[in-house]
């Protein structure tokens, strides 16, 4: 599984965040396409982050230089908030060896990579109530789908979800059919 986790990391590595973009000019070699990307929105953190800083930054200036330094500072509050939550964004990468939750500017972590092999079933919908808990891997997006995944691990099996673009698209990157 090491080898694999390996290859994937290689292999999204040697392209851009933005896959739309091809390989990085840096890449020694030419790297396969990525089977599958899609991009998720940042969770619920990234989104309170994001409002905080809109909200405390001018209610700071308001209240130590009064509300006309206040009205001021609201386009560059709101503009640092929206690339704040932009920057949250991650992307959903199968490549040939596996599958990454990555976010910009972070080098993938091969502890994190669920190598294909491992994949059990892919289902569309909710997970089955026989499946162990899923993990949430992104939200609710408009036009997605819920994607369940079920994968063996050290101590068993484990599922995940995923709302993705085109369900089928990403089963077949994963080798698996897609049960609905």
């Amino acid at each position: 599984m090491a080898r694999e986790r390996r290859s994937h990391v290689e292999q999204v590595r040697g392209h851009r965040f933005v896959a739309g973009w091809g390989p990085k000019r840096s890449a020694t070699v030419v790297p396969a396409p990525l089977r599958y990307w899609q991009y998720r929105p940042g969770g619920p953190v990234a989104l309170g982050l994001a409002v905080a800083v809109a909200v405390a930054w001018p209610a700071v200036f308001g209240w130590i230089a009064g509300w006309p330094a206040a009205r001021e500072e609201v386009p560059l509050a709101l503009a640092a908030g929206i690339a704040l939550y932009v920057l949250s964004t991650g992307r959903v990468t199968v490549s040939d060896h596996g599958v990454s939750f990555d976010v910009a500017g972070r080098r993938t972590d091969e502890a994190t990579v669920l190598p294909s092999v491992l994949v059990r079933e892919v289902r569309a919908g909710r997970a089955p109530g026989e499946w162990s808990r899923p993990t949430r891997r992104g939200g609710w997006w408009p036009g997605r789908t819920r994607v369940a995944v079920q994968y063996l691990a050290d101590d068993g099996e484990h599922a995940l979800t995923v709302w993705a673009r085109d369900p089928d698209a990403f089963a077949a990157a994963l080798d698996v059919p897609l049960a609905r």
